[in-house]
């Protein structure tokens, strides 16, 4: 990305932290193997800091959407504690093969990383795992599709994608944990919000819908203009 481009995905910026639209298929860091990353752009996000800002959080490679930068040392420490306290609201959409049960619900499987055949690894539900809590509500169906909206209030690895797989719907683009392949993955960080300054309202950002997940939602009735 040019500066420019990644200064076009600010979505929100004050003197503490920056919310970034990260594009779906771009790792947050660099790997073990090197290769393009997102940090690689930060050093175009000072506007006039004399050092970049550096990740709060993180989203897996292919989830696009909302993500927070700490602008220096003193915000990072307070984004990281408002994180840890719970107290971030992330909103995510994605779109799923099949239906869940229910209209609405809540998914508390906790979840343990191990190892596959491979030599590589995966997350699965377990007893002995850790706890995991997501809740979802369906937004639309489509045609073998499901568009939902996922609430997670805790921040495990794969949390929202292996949930979805233990509900019985799998996220289009996930073969991983048994979704359908051949497509990129379909989930979104839509929203996010944040306690930032205690004597007001929260702050945050949504993120637009990214083009390669367009087609599955409105296929399950979104519709752009309205936003839902």
């Amino acid at each position: 990305m040019t500066p420019e481009e990644i200064q076009a995905r600010v979505l929100y910026r004050d003197a503490l932290m920056l919310i970034l639209d990260k594009p779906a298929g771009l790792p947050v860091h660099a790997g073990p193997g090197g290769g393009p990353n997102l940090e690689r752009y930060f050093s175009a996000l000072r506007f006039g800091l004399p050092k970049p800002p550096a990740l709060a959080h993180r989203l897996d490679r292919d989830t696009s959407g909302c993500l927070i930068l700490g602008r220096h040392p003193k915000a990072l420490r307070k984004l990281g504690i408002l994180f840890q306290d719970g107290k971030v609201d992330k909103t995510y959409w994605a779109v799923v093969a099949g239906s869940p049960p229910t209209d609405a619900g809540r998914m508390e499987w906790p979840l343990k990383k191990v190892s596959n055949r491979t030599g590589g690894w995966r997350i699965v539900t377990a007893e002995d795992g850790q706890a995991a809590v997501t809740d979802y509500v369906v937004r639309g169906r489509g045609n073998g599709t499901t568009w939902l909206e996922l609430t997670p209030h805790t921040g495990r690895t794969h949390q929202i994608r292996v949930h979805c797989a233990a509900l019985g719907c799998p996220l289009l683009g996930d073969p991983q944990y048994g979704g359908p392949d051949g497509q990129p993955l379909h989930l979104h960080s839509r929203a996010i919000s944040l306690p930032l300054y205690p004597k007001r309202e929260p702050v945050g950002a949504t993120a637009p819908v990214p083009e390669h997940m367009q087609a599955a939602l409105e296929a399950c009735g979104y519709r752009e203009e309205a936003g839902a």
